[in-house]
């Protein structure tokens, strides 16, 4: 699995970005959810009046930065690990702050929350495999 570990990070970083990439394009032409079949009585109670600036993080964020994580992965580049524990981070902030936020529950939240998980450990175990960078530097020794 060790000389793997790139093409499974790239595969749920693609993953990731191409459920993200539609989901947050539509909130952000559509701000009131139709796009999506939501509804802005979802956002009562979080910080937002529509769904733009979510959609506008889900599709950068979660969409575009993990297209180019998939890629970085993919060729097998300095960063991998380093990208894929930003990626999962990012991944498990933003189902946290839903959850928080909008009190909504919906099966894929705690899948998306794990699918994060794997990204930061399959991001440490590429730099403890491959010694690209000192994981030291970053903390994780």
């Amino acid at each position: 699995m060790k000389k793997h570990i790139y093409i499974i990070l790239g595969i749920i970083q693609l993953f990731v970005a191409l459920g993200a990439l539609p989901a947050g394009y539509s909130m952000i032409v559509e701000p009131n959810g139709s796009g999506l079949g939501m509804n802005p009585g979802f956002l009562e109670g979080s910080p937002f009046s529509d769904f733009f600036i979510p959609g506008l993080f889900l599709f950068t964020v979660n969409g575009l930065f993990n297209l180019a994580g998939a890629i970085v992965s993919f060729f097998k580049g300095k960063y991998t690990g380093l990208i894929g524990i930003g990626l999962g981070a990012s991944l498990i902030v933003w189902i946290t702050v839903q959850v928080l936020s909008i009190q909504m529950y919906h099966f894929l939240q705690p899948v998306y929350f794990v699918i994060g998980a794997i990204e930061i450990v399959l991001g440490y175990l590429w730099i403890k495999a491959n010694h690209r960078i000192d994981s030291t530097i970053i903390g994780l020794r």
